[in-house]
């Protein structure tokens, strides 16, 4: 679906579904955070991390499909040979997971609720997002089917890393992107995995979110790790404590607009689209031209506009649900 927009006669622009029409390769960046912690970034695009054990892996995120995650091995494979023997999933959405079999992973670790949500809605998700972000669906017809985690928790699970490496802690810190996010913290070294619990320079996606529990509790719980290097779900490292706690700022000061704008015109009895359009002009001056900002925000203030309605779980989306959310705020 394309949108033209015309002033004074003429056409000045396009825009186009989601992400369909963003098809440039993002320039991919590995980092060597600490004896070996590995993280993968790419411009914008969903981060993926790798930290070594004694004698194995544990792998943050598996991309969308297993070709592009053979790719993100193979960069990895230059520094490691060791096997992977955990898969850890921050949660559950497509371009998260779907890559898991190019892993040969022992053990794929998620939360509950993670599991009951691929179950729920993990094959409406796989068609929703490969129609929104198609460039990420890198050799879409490779991917065998659902990924399933064979390990879960409710709260807290540490993995011992062997020798003198200390532990991975992975925690569930609330409700926020999702009702199942994780992260993955290394004590020793005081590296947060945040999944897109947090993003650096990026836009927020919201349209399975909890905003208030997530603007508030999930994200305090996050910054009390006291973390001096964070890897969100996109965009750059933050290296340092204050560019951590910038990062976990900037996602709730995003979270917190949003609450507030369509907050307003819910409580005021205006229009999802009228909420839509004065949420969108409080956002852009400062978060406008960051990764997926046009994309996210259709999804991210339905969805609160259904919590704000007292519609406590998100609605499913599948691929016609999200035309129908484009088609009357986007165009």
């Amino acid at each position: 679906m394309i949108k033209t927009l015309t002033i004074g006669g003429g056409v000045v622009g396009r825009k186009a579904f989601a992400s369909s029409a963003d098809l440039d390769d993002k320039e991919q960046t590995l980092e060597v955070l600490a004896d070996g912690v590995y993280a993968l970034t790419a411009e914008g695009d969903p981060n993926v991390g790798a930290i070594e054990g004694e004698d194995f892996l544990v792998c943050f995120e598996a991309m969308a499909t297993p070709v592009a995650a053979r790719e993100w091995l193979a960069k990895l494979r230059e520094h490691t040979d060791k096997p992977v023997r955990y898969l850890v999933l921050s949660h559950y959405h497509a371009v998260r997971v779907l890559g898991a079999a190019a892993f040969d992973a022992e053990v794929i670790v998620a939360h509950e609720n993670t599991r009951a949500l691929v179950a729920e809605r993990g094959l409406e998700d796989w068609e929703s997002e490969f129609a929104r972000m198609p460039r990420l669906a890198k050799a879409a017809d490779t991917v065998p089917g659902l990924t399933w985690p064979t390990l879960t928790f409710s709260d807290r699970l540490t993995i011992d890393l062997g020798g003198d490496r200390g532990d991975l802690v992975l925690q569930h810190c609330g409700r926020g992107h999702t009702e199942g996010d994780i992260v993955a913290w290394l004590p020793k070294h005081r590296i947060l995995f945040a999944g897109d619990l947090v993003e650096a320079e990026a836009a927020l996606y919201t349209g399975d979110a909890f905003h208030r529990d997530w603007a508030s509790s999930t994200l305090d719980r996050i910054k009390a790790f006291g973390a001096e290097a964070l890897v969100g779900g996109r965009g750059a490292v933050s290296h340092g404590r204050d560019a951590v706690d910038a990062a976990v700022e900037q996602t709730r000061d995003f979270l917190r607009i949003m609450i507030r704008e369509v907050g307003a015109v819910h409580h005021g009895g205006g229009t999802l689209k009228e909420a839509f359009e004065r949420t969108r002009a409080a956002l852009a001056p400062r978060y406008g031209r960051w990764p997926i900002f046009e994309h996210c925000l259709p999804f991210d203030v339905s969805r609160l506009w259904d919590e704000l309605s007292g519609i406590e779980r998100p609605v499913i989306w599948t691929a016609e649900r999200d035309r129908e959310v484009w088609a009357l705020l986007q165009d």
